[in-house]
């Protein structure tokens, strides 16, 4: 593909992308508003009364400052009254009803788009407080008794959204700064136009998927895990009230380390349980960790001779051990869990065995794993080291997870 061609798909791509943002609003408000009418015929109050000339007011609100002016958004003054006003309008129809809080998820995009400066943040904040308030059942349902749990659910959703908001602020930098080389490179390379068409295409190409695939991979690894097991203590808590504290701190502990773990990933940071321990020791804590709050027994074995290993070969293992113990937790329904770590002379193998119910045969890909990032994302790092994975289960008799990479030393070329 020449280099008109490329750009001709890039702006293809980003009027595609502005339309969609553009179409998104209305399609929030048309889906919570229909959902929130229904609420009578689910025996729910009728706050028909004032929902619907409250959703007029958005509609017009929207299309008229945002829509039908794109101009305008270049005036902070004027965007920051435009937003103030869109979150007073969402807050008012999230109080009467809490399905509204689909229509407040456009405050995400919108605080990026109209605000400037440390005051995105301000208005991901309380885009955030509307979701939180409306995840909890709505206002109607927080009182002496449940206030801490929508206060936890409220930070919660403020620290994933601003996390995700740093995301998207230091990707457009990179992105800003990648165009801004690209057109040093075409000035430079203008003479040989050929040559320089192939080095961007494959510097773009090979940089995007790069990029893509690990920020996916170390999302999916740190995040969403965490998230995924911030949600499991908090549903806990709501179900156990005698032990509700425990929950809490692991909770807390959960979405601290995922914090860390998001800021690690943005500045590509190997991940903080390498920093000072060794491989074994490394999968061992989080082996210890996961066994705590999973109520699982889990043993982790180590065979050969340990020894320090190229950071690529550490965080590829440790990563496999991290997804395998997740993927236990969800789907194998185990009572224990074993992990050995073998060094051999040219091969580092890590293998997670559980008892739990297994998965049949005809459901594995031609891949030979199920579906799922996750597993995905473990294999292109295991693929990424020339190393192998392989998955065997059968229904009832446990799964076996087994990622085979070189044993590459420390200070080595990986």
């Amino acid at each position: 593909m020449s280099e008109p061609d490329l750009a001709a798909e890039f702006d293809r791509w980003e009027r595609r992308e502005s339309a969609i943002i553009g179409v998104l609003p209305y399609f929030l408000v048309a889906v919570s508003s229909v959902i929130a009418l229904m609420q009578p015929a689910w025996g729910m109050p009728d706050h028909s009364a004032g929902i619907i000339p409250l959703v007029g007011v958005a509609v017009a609100w929207i299309a008229w400052l945002y829509t039908a002016h794109p101009g305008w958004r270049s005036r902070r003054r004027l965007m920051a009254g435009y937003f103030t006003g869109l979150m007073l309008i969402c807050g008012g129809l999230v109080i009467l009803s809490p399905w509204f809080g689909i229509l407040a998820f456009i405050g995400y995009i919108h605080s990026m788009e109209t605000l400037a400066g440390r005051w995105r943040f301000v208005g991901v904040a309380a885009t955030a407080f509307l979701a939180g308030s409306s995840q909890v059942g709505g206002v109607a349902n927080i009182n002496a008794d449940t206030w801490w749990v929508w206060l936890l659910v409220v930070v919660f959703n403020m620290l994933v959204a601003g996390a995700f908001s740093f995301f998207g602020e230091q990707t457009q930098g990179r992105n800003l700064w990648q165009k801004r080389a690209l057109a040093e490179l075409e000035a430079a390379l203008e003479e040989n136009a050929g040559l320089h068409t192939q080095l961007l295409t494959q510097a773009r190409e090979a940089g995007v998927l790069d990029e893509r695939q690990r920020m996916a991979r170390e999302i999916h690894d740190t995040l969403a895990q965490g998230l995924a097991g911030i949600i499991t203590q908090l549903h806990a808590a709501q179900q156990s009230p005698a032990d509700w504290r425990r929950h809490v701190d692991t909770a807390a502990a959960l979405a601290r380390d995922s914090l860390t773990e998001a800021r690690r990933t943005v500045h590509a940071v190997e991940p903080a349980a390498l920093e000072s321990a060794r491989l074994p020791d490394a999968i061992g804590e989080v082996v210890t960790r996961w066994a705590s709050v999973n109520d699982v027994r889990a043993v982790l074995t180590t065979t050969g001779h340990a020894r320090p290993m190229h950071p690529e070969v550490e965080v590829t293992l440790l990563r496999a051990a991290q997804e395998a113990l997740a993927n236990v937790a969800k789907h194998a329904r185990a009572s224990r869990v074993g992990l050995t770590l073998s060094y051999m002379e040219d091969l580092v193998t890590l293998d997670v065995r559980d008892d739990g119910i297994g998965f049949a045969s005809p459901g594995v890909r031609s891949d030979g794993m199920r579906g799922g990032f996750g597993l995905t994302g473990m294999r292109q790092r295991v693929q990424r080291l020339a190393g192998r994975l392989e998955i065997e289960s059968e229904p009832g008799g446990g799964t076996a997870v087994s990622a085979t990479v070189p044993a590459i030393p420390a200070g080595g070329a990986p």
